[in-house]
């Protein structure tokens, strides 16, 4: 296959400008890429890293004619940029991964329908279209997860729901958000052992490289600490490489994919999700790894070969979510941080403190699994001690 490589020099688009478009153009600028960052928002960090800024909406079409004659490709920094968008912008320039990836992904329901339509395995699900229908199903029993089909995330978007009786007031809640399309998709809670994923990485060619499998530990439907490497076994490890790679190829996926799964007991593993994106469980790779997923992103995106995929030391990432991030900023708790060997501190740069809110995150490195463990572990110790 004839591949055509874009070399240093030219132009590369990202679409939104939060912190992964930010770390996406600091890996190409490295490479010696010039940035152009789109995204509504004019304080979105990745602006700041740009050398051309669009701050129009993505429905903007002379933005969008502009935004086209700049850049040589396009990637976007997560799922839920239109995929209309992506679908002009191809048509003059590559965009990777494609708008059909897209399409696929950022929908839940679409997703778990294709990947079990392909012969991967997914949690029980099952699609409702008006809330009514939340009361009358049968299928799942209880306790279940109910979340929206399209532009959840975080934890945003989803309903635990322990018993029938609390259908009622989720179904106020759905009634309060409701908007033309939109569905809902209703999953078994699953007694899983642990919250896994893997960053799988696939070149124009249809190559493709496996990260180490990370252990991943949520509060509140958001990502608070990811592990390096999993404490799973060697059989696990491989089943969630194969796993992750065919859902890839069956997406027709190129670029940097992260794969999240459930591992149940017996070593049983269910995807839960595919993002077309690099993850906030691979950010570890910045500091652990001797290429990062976001340098992946750039030589996937101009048709360079891949980068090997070695995990130099076992990490431990942990968030900084809303006030956390003033531990990381105020002294006493900044100089704290800063002493500890092996911790790297990565700030995003968002102007405006709020709940819920990834602010930054901190990796701690350690000769082994244990000691970063035990290093975030005093970590986030003195988080609960001081943040509410």
């Amino acid at each position: 296959m004839n591949v055509t490589v874009i070399d240093p020099g030219a132009t590369l688009g990202v679409l939104g400008g939060g912190q992964l478009g930010a770390m996406f153009a600091t890996a190409a600028r490295r490479l010696g890429y010039a940035i152009a960052v789109w995204d509504p928002d004019p304080d979105a960090p990745a602006h700041r890293l740009a050398d051309h800024s669009f701050i129009q909406p993505f429905t903007d079409s002379s933005a969008r004619q502009d935004f086209d004659r700049r850049v040589r490709a396009v990637t976007y920094e997560w799922e839920n940029v239109p995929a209309e968008l992506c679908e002009q912008l191809k048509r003059e320039v590559p965009v990777r991964p494609s708008s059909q990836v897209l399409r696929v992904s950022q929908d839940r329901i679409e997703q778990k329908t294709f990947l079990q339509t392909h012969g991967l395995s997914v949690p029980t699900f099952h699609a409702i279209s008006s809330p009514e229908e939340l009361g009358r199903q049968t299928v799942l029993g209880y306790p279940l997860i109910c979340k929206t089909a399209t532009a959840g995330y975080d934890g945003k978007g989803q309903w635990k729901i322990a018993r029938a009786e609390e259908c009622a007031m989720v179904q106020q809640d759905l009634v309060r958000n409701m908007r033309p399309g939109l569905r809902w998709i209703l999953e078994a809670w699953l007694p899983f052992e642990r919250e896994v994923s893997i960053l799988v990485v696939r070149s124009l060619e249809g190559t493709m490289r496996t990260y180490p499998v990370v252990e991943n530990v949520h509060e509140g439907g958001i990502l608070r600490q990811s592990t390096i490497p999993a404490d799973v076994s060697a059989t696990v490890a491989d089943q969630a490489a194969t796993m992750a790679c065919r859902a890839v190829e069956v997406l027709g996926g190129i670029g940097v994919f992260c794969v999240e799964l459930f591992l149940m007991a017996g070593g049983r593993l269910l995807i839960n999700e595919v993002a077309p994106r690099p993850h906030n469980s691979g950010h570890y790779s910045l500091d652990a790894c001797t290429v990062s997923q976001f340098e992946q992103q750039v030589r996937t995106l101009c048709g360079l070969p891949l980068g090997e995929v070695r995990l130099l030391t076992p990490a431990v990432m942990v968030n900084l979510i809303g006030d956390d991030v003033r531990l990381a900023t105020e002294s006493p708790g900044v100089q704290e941080v800063l002493r500890e060997s092996g911790a790297v501190v990565h700030l995003y740069g968002k102007r405006t403190i709020r709940a819920k809110r990834k602010m930054g995150h901190i990796s701690f490195l350690a000769p082994t699994r244990d000691e970063a463990l035990m290093k975030a572990s005093a970590f986030r110790s003195r988080l609960s001690g001081t943040c509410l």
